[in-house]
């Protein structure tokens, strides 16, 4: 299981409408994504390079 290594943040898009994704670093420079309102709930973990692929897409 990857570690969390960070406290979680809300995307800059969610516009505090309370559908948030959330996002924390992993320990081996990735990224776990989870639902705000599911805390408890499993987690999306990514790779860096992964991450940083998805985020070129927005770029």
């Amino acid at each position: 299981m990857t570690e969390v290594v960070s406290t979680f943040r809300k995307s800059s898009y969610s516009a505090g409408e309370g559908n948030c994704v959330e996002v924390a670093d992993t320990a081996p420079g990735g990224r776990a994504v989870r639902d705000s309102k599911q805390q408890e709930g499993p987690l999306l973990t990514v790779s860096r390079d992964g991450w940083q692929a998805f985020l070129r897409q927005f770029a």
